[in-house]
């Protein structure tokens, strides 16, 4: 029985930072870490004391994992960037609440004794001598500890407690992996028994020593479990200090999801019958698995679980019914057409997670080349009076003060000239568009044409798909391209006003101009012209998007949502020859651009080159960060692989910064999870100078000094389909309404007796979808009862 563990994260936005910049702002950003890596950082919002980021984060994490920790830093051009504070979560502090938290959090001081990191090897005996006890502590190594000194390395040393004594280790220079090997012997004292503490500490040959971590021992293990392996470092044990707000403060959305998998065939019932639930008729259905899971969600939760059904069904090439079985429910119970899909039902929120799924190559084929233009070409815009900057046209202009009406007709122009290819984009993407995407609008007009099929609604049937492609998807991407990965960067206040003009624009034309004229924004009136010329050609650009043959849909099972020879990321990165004979380490990386697939990692000199490298995907054992002192160099990874002989090689990669980094080494970790033999250690240094620049060993085939990292890993759409992992979130959620579906069953039966006194006719005078009801609830209590039965043999 497997196990996974993931962290559902969303950095919403901070509060009352205090300035760090002379022009009395900051330009802040967020790094999330888990257990000291670095897995996320948010892109950085320029001059606000109040960033909005919006950023999510699905890390898939090993079970051990201890801490999340947050750290907001101001980004500072010239030297190093200053850390406004943290938020540090610990793990059961996370899991308190099934629901997750969801709160504003203050920022703490960053304490640098608070700030330690990695393990230290220990085996301790308790000996019997003559006079007394004595406790033999083997100092064997430690890994991974902060780097304290500029050169990003430490100088360790342990030094050992145990009553009023103490002895000290050696002291290794320059490395975080440092290899002791060290016995050092304390005899008991009298009086009580003492606890065994060992700490770690960088030495200085100026000032005070730093502190490294420590590990404590009670006498009660000491005696009867002496400590003998890996233990992780702590720190000092103090209360954390509350800046009281000084420091502003974090909204923060965490919760973490842990689960037991159980093997396919367990799952397989409850997979049945939520495939057969989509093929029955939705109207009626009130106690099959979508119905109760559609009544027994929210919020968050209903989005994640949105995203599963989609991929299960997906999976089993039945996203198309699935879709149309939920929408049907929608507008079955829907009586005015004006909120039609307006609301988060599971409707709506599996149509935006299908979307994203399914279309995000096709979003960034459409909107990726105008969105790019408005981020470079950084043009002033505005049609709201209240808002305009004249002076700030001056500037740019340098002819005069424009007056309003001027400043009104140059925005209207720069507005239309990026409107008119994103329309134009859309308009001619029928082609482009997924056959799956069309399919299932194709489904949704029909089923909506037949609801409302009177002639003063004939615009509902097209309001119904634009609701969703365009208010649902485009705008979204237009207002917030770093959500929709069109940009690895947040606007500058002056692009994010531009695009929120765009994405106005785009909603009026998805709404098919019926709020134009109307509400509290009559100054958008000047780009109404442009605007109802666009409207009119939505109309004909729907009717060719739904002009498909529903039979070309292959309805087979997809292993994932990309096939495995597609390309899921590519870019340039620079590539370390594997031995460069007297180049500086500098000057042995070359630019290559790479392609990653689901079966090689490829290279040449550029995108546009037919001579290429490849590295089977099969063959990669380790993907890991390198540390910076290896080569003096940031944002490195390392790719370790193993050839036919069994002898291992290391490619070297470097790309431009932390984010790029935490992408590849997510998608090649994921690319390479089902690869047999993976290592479960490696060296994060390189091997130079006849040592290895982590641990200082001198022998190249020394066993690696530090963990591997492959469970961490970002999710996001091109993740590979997990039937099982889907199917188990499916049934928790099923769990909570057992009770409900046992509540309704009895009612049921209640009603079917009182027919029965009534007419003597017993069943025969039971309704047929009351019967239908009866029964599918049952079956739903009986697989659910196979998949209890089910966990509890296997926790056994």
């Amino acid at each position: 029985m497997a196990k996974s563990s993931s962290l559902h994260v969303r950095v919403v936005e901070g509060r009352a930072l205090p300035a760090r910049d002379v022009s009395g702002s900051s330009d802040p950003y967020c790094l999330m870490k888990v257990d000291d890596e670095v897995v996320a950082r948010t892109a950085t919002v320029w001059r606000s004391l109040s960033p909005f980021w919006g950023e999510e984060y699905t890390v898939h994490l090993p079970l051990d994992f201890h801490h999340l920790a947050f750290y907001v830093l101001d980004e500072d051009t010239v030297g190093h960037d200053d850390v406004i504070g943290k938020i540090s979560l610990s793990r059961e502090e996370i899991a308190a609440d099934p629901r997750g938290i969801d709160s504003w959090i203050n920022l703490s001081r960053v304490d640098p004794d608070a700030e330690v990191q990695g393990e230290i090897c220990l085996s301790v005996q308790m000996l019997e001598y003559g006079q007394g006890r004595c406790l033999r502590c083997h100092v064997l190594q430690a890994r991974d500890l902060a780097p304290r000194d500029i050169s990003g390395t430490s100088d360790p040393f342990a030094r050992v407690f145990w009553g009023n004594q103490s002895l000290e280790t050696s002291i290794i220079k320059k490395t975080r992996f440092p290899h002791w090997d060290e016995v050092l012997e304390l005899r008991e004292m009298p009086g009580d028994p003492s606890p065994l503490r060992v700490e770690l500490w960088d030495w200085d040959m100026v000032g005070k020593n730093d502190f490294l971590g420590m590990v404590e021992f009670s006498p009660k293990t000491l005696q009867q479990k002496p400590p003998n392996g890996w233990f992780r470092l702590l720190p000092f044990p103090r209360a954390e200090e509350d800046s009281g707000g000084s420091l502003g403060a974090l909204r923060l959305k965490v919760r973490l999801t842990e689960d037991r998998i159980l093997p396919s065939q367990y799952y397989q019932p409850l997979v049945e019958l939520l495939m057969t639930s989509v093929l029955g008729p939705a109207e009626e259905d009130t106690a099959g698995p979508l119905a109760l899971l559609e009544e027994l969600t929210l919020g968050d939760c209903r989005q994640d679980l949105a995203t599963k059904l989609v991929k299960l069904f997906l999976g089993r090439g039945l996203a198309g019914p699935f879709l149309d079985y939920l929408t049907r429910r929608e507008v079955a119970r829907t009586t005015d057409h004006n909120t039609l899909f307006r609301s988060n039902s599971l409707a709506s929120k599996s149509m935006e997670q299908f979307m994203k799924l399914v279309g995000m190559p096709y979003l960034h084929e459409v909107l990726k080349p105008v969105i790019s233009r408005v981020f470079e070409e950084k043009k002033y815009m505005e049609l709201d009076p209240c808002k305009m900057d004249l002076s700030r046209a001056r500037r740019i202009s340098f002819k005069g003060a424009p007056s309003e009406e001027q400043m009104r007709e140059t925005s209207v122009g720069l507005l239309t000239g990026y409107l008119g290819p994103i329309v134009d984009a859309i308009m001619g993407s029928v082609g482009r568009c997924p056959l799956a995407m069309r399919l299932a609008f194709k489904r949704l007009r029909r089923c909506v044409e037949d609801r409302f099929s009177q002639a003063e609604h004939e615009d509902v049937k097209y309001l119904a798909i634009s609701g969703f492609l365009f208010l649902r998807f485009f705008a979204p991407a237009i207002l917030t391209p770093k959500l929709f990965d069109l940009r690895d960067q947040h606007a500058d206040p002056q692009t994010s006003r531009s695009l929120l003009l765009l994405a106005k624009a785009l909603q009026s034309i998805g709404n098919l101009g019926q709020q134009l004229g109307q509400g509290k924004e009559l100054w958008m009136t000047p780009l109404h012209p442009f605007l109802l010329q666009s409207i009119s050609r939505v109309r004909d650009f729907l009717d060719r998007l739904v002009d498909v043959d529903e039979d070309e849909e292959a309805g087979a099972p997809a292993r994932g949502l990309v096939p495995p020879s597609a390309t899921v990321r590519e870019g340039y990165l620079l590539k370390r020859k594997e031995e460069p004979a007297s180049l500086a380490s500098r000057f042995a990386f070359k630019k290559r651009y790479f392609w990653l697939s689901g079966e090689t990692l490829s290279y040449s000199k550029g995108p546009e080159w037919q001579m290429r490298s490849s590295i089977p995907v099969s063959h990669i054992r380790a993907v890991e960060r390198v540390d910076e002192g290896a080569f003096q160099l940031p944002h490195m990874m390392q790719v370790v692989t193993q050839d036919g002989t069994g002898a291992l090689h290391t490619t070297y990669l470097q790309c431009k910064n932390v984010n790029e980094l935490n992408q590849w080494l997510s998608a090649l970790r994921k690319a390479s999870a089902p690869n047999p033999d993976k290592l479960t250690s490696c060296h994060p240094g390189a091997f130079r100078s006849a040592r290895w620049t982590c641990c200082l060993q001198a022998e190249r085939s020394a066993a690696g000094c530090s963990r591997t990292h492959s469970a961490v890993t970002l999710g996001d759409w091109s993740d590979p389909l997990d039937p099982d992992a889907e199917a188990q979130m499916v049934y928790r959620q099923l769990l909570l309404g057992r009770d409900q579906l046992r509540m309704q069953l009895l009612e049921d039966s209640s009603v079917n007796t009182t027919l029965e006194a009534d007419t003597g006719e017993g069943s025969m005078a039971c309704p047929d979808a009351l019967a239908r009801q009866k029964a599918a609830a049952t079956h739903l209590l009986e697989v659910l009862a196979d998949l209890d039965q089910a966990h509890e043999k296997c926790q056994l």
